[in-house]
């Protein structure tokens, strides 16, 4: 079933009336420029090519069109159009990303290229160029958009290079910026996410986690990566074949087993826990035998343990029988029963 349009007008019959006062070749050079019949704009090289003029001279026709069209009776007629496109705007924060303004009104990318144009037709509205920290974004009131680009440059000084953050931590993270706007932008989740979408330095991977575009982990470079995500989300270790299916489900990306295993072993934040089975260090999985994991478990309890308490704190790290936790405790070398049946390290 189609969609149904949230504009009250049709796009494609205001450009043709739009357009009506324009002679022929003008009316050619702002369709192809505009991509108004086709989902791909032409260049201005491309256009020159075809009228045989420089690139220059097709941007001064460009411009005179432009021009043209504003003086019209008709744009006068469907002001209308440009009213109502700014009050989405408004509705949806008063600063948005063009590609994020135009799939909200429509997915049809012809019709985004007719929306397109009314936005440069217009007047009221202002447009920010890309940069390497924002995307390109239009705004209908320059005082919330200043102040939104400043919170947004504090949020992403905020985020380190391999944090991930969940939608509610990186929400509640950002409002705390926005100290300025109307709580009815800071309470709409929606508007805060067409925020974000500004940014081109913070972004979301698959598992809807949020932080730096360039973390390995929000625009992941390889199934190390993916076999990353996978395990921090399920928070408990996993055999390599399980991995591997899991990429393949919540990414869509084929996960040769062999291959899997291979890039576990060769990653540091991966702990091999025995048959296969990988654990990420930073969910508390230790290295080394069996013996090395007590040692841990005692050092960073700081306080003699009770020999329950050290199997289940050593089996929450490792996965292996608990009377090869018990055989390992009798060594006298590296542990010592003291008096009250606690266990300690031997200094």
């Amino acid at each position: 079933m189609k969609a149904k349009s949230i504009l009250s007008f049709k796009p494609k019959q205001v450009s043709k009336k739009l357009l009506a006062s324009l002679n022929p070749r003008m009316r050619d050079i702002i369709s192809s420029r505009y991509g108004l019949e086709k989902e791909e704009k032409m260049t201005l090289e491309a256009i020159g090519r075809i009228y045989d003029v420089t690139r220059e001279r097709v941007r001064q026709i460009e411009n005179f069109a432009i021009s043209q069209i504003k003086k019209s009776n008709e744009y006068k007629e469907y002001n209308f159009v440009f009213e109502e496109l700014r009050n989405l705007m408004r509705e949806l924060g008063s600063v948005l990303e063009e590609k994020s303004f135009l799939n909200y009104l429509s997915k049809d990318l012809v019709t985004q290229n007719h929306i397109n144009l009314y936005l440069v037709l217009d007047g009221n509205l202002t447009k920010i160029k890309g940069s390497d920290e924002f995307h390109s974004h239009w705004s209908v009131d320059d005082t919330v958009a200043k102040h939104v680009k400043e919170a947004i440059h504090k949020l992403q000084a905020s985020i380190g290079e391999e944090d991930l953050l969940t939608e509610a931590e990186i929400i509640n993270r950002f409002i705390v910026h926005l100290d300025q706007l109307v709580d009815e932008y800071r309470n709409d989740k929606e508007v805060i996410h067409h925020y974000l979408k500004i940014s081109k330095k913070i972004g979301r991977n698959a598992l809807n986690e949020w932080g730096k575009s360039s973390s390995p982990y929000i625009k992941a470079r390889g199934i190390k990566d993916y076999a990353y995500l996978v395990v921090r989300q399920a928070g408990k270790a996993m055999h390599f074949r399980e991995i591997a299916e899991d990429i393949n489900r919540l990414f869509q990306k084929r996960a040769h087993v062999a291959t899997c295993h291979n890039e576990l072993i060769k990653d540091d934040k991966f702990v091999l826990l025995g048959r296969g089975i990988y654990g990420l260090k930073e969910l508390g999985h230790v290295a080394g035998t069996v013996k090395d994991v007590i040692i841990n478990v005692l050092e960073t309890a700081g306080v003699p343990l009770e020999k329950s308490e050290i199997v289940k704190r050593v089996l929450e790290k490792r996965l292996v029988k608990p009377n090869t936790i018990l055989v390992n405790l009798q060594n006298p070398k590296y542990f010592k029963k003291n008096k009250d049946g606690k266990y300690s390290l031997v200094k």
